[in-house]
């Protein structure tokens, strides 16, 4: 596949970029919406958002580097060159957290209400990223064919893409950024019902994002390794774990803690 998207001499543009960049506005645009229904401050949003997407680029690249660190060691400049790939999720999102977690902290507003209206935006936002990773060619899985790519229903410039160091590759980002498509459309669908709790939409970002992350990353061939272990499904189990305790735990601190109560810039 193409990188670049276009080529102005001294600058380029890279498709990569172009889909992050992409998903980051279609999650903002998601993210306010919803906040705005839920009538919080648009000055405390605005900067919650800029702040934990800067910072959030921050910790997916040092992710990144921090598990090829011999690499970078002996290539240092190359660490600087986000647009060539390696923004690792898992460290964008642990990031951002972090920093969600101090915010609204300081500001007295309700972390897990923020955190269900973010993950909303997050999800949709790592479908439409994946797809810089096929004009990338990474992020695939185990030598296929082309007819068994056809017989799953896989548009034909997909599998054309995925024709990979001389052999077909099953193209995990797709199964990745679908599976984030129908988890977006279902936390739509659940957001609306009115006894949600508070907590409850992040606890199933956090599993349904987790079971697939696991089976895709059992597939895919240039995971980041922890020794034998690949790190991402390792976080994948953290991830479904913690899903499962908060929708179990969550009720029981706050029986009238409904997601569609009105933050209206208060802790609730």
């Amino acid at each position: 596949m193409e990188k670049v998207a276009l080529d102005l001499g001294p600058i380029q543009i890279y498709w990569y970029s172009i889909f992050i960049f992409i998903g980051m506005l279609i999650a903002c645009i998601v993210i306010y919406k919803e906040a705005k229904k839920q009538e919080i401050e648009e000055e405390f949003l605005v900067n919650l958002t800029f702040n934990a997407i800067i910072i959030g680029i921050i910790g997916a690249r040092l992710y990144y580097v921090l598990f090829n660190l011999s690499y970078y060691m002996s290539n240092p400049i190359e660490m600087l060159e986000i647009w060539n790939g390696g923004l690792a999720i898992h460290g964008g999102i642990l990031a951002g957290l972090l920093f969600t977690i101090y915010y609204c902290k300081k500001h007295e507003m309700n972390l897990w209400k923020i955190l269900d209206i973010i993950v909303v935006g997050l999800i949709i936002a790592q479908a439409i990223g994946r797809w810089g990773n096929f004009f990338n060619s990474e992020a695939y899985g185990p030598i296929t064919t082309a007819a068994k790519l056809k017989s799953l229903g896989i548009p034909t410039f997909i599998i054309n893409g995925m024709y990979i160091l001389g052999e077909y590759r099953q193209p995990t980002f797709f199964y990745e950024s679908v599976w984030c498509i129908f988890g977006f459309f279902a936390m739509l669908l659940i957001r609306k019902y009115k006894y949600l709790k508070v907590g409850q939409l992040t606890s199933f970002y956090l599993i349904w994002y987790g079971i697939i992350r696991f089976i895709i990353e059992a597939m895919r061939t240039d995971s980041l390794m922890l020794g034998p272990i690949k790190v991402a499904q390792l976080v994948s189990i953290i991830f479904i774990v913690s899903g499962i305790v908060i929708l179990i735990k969550r009720p029981q601190k706050g029986q009238k803690e409904l997601y569609n109560m009105k933050l209206g810039g208060q802790n609730v």
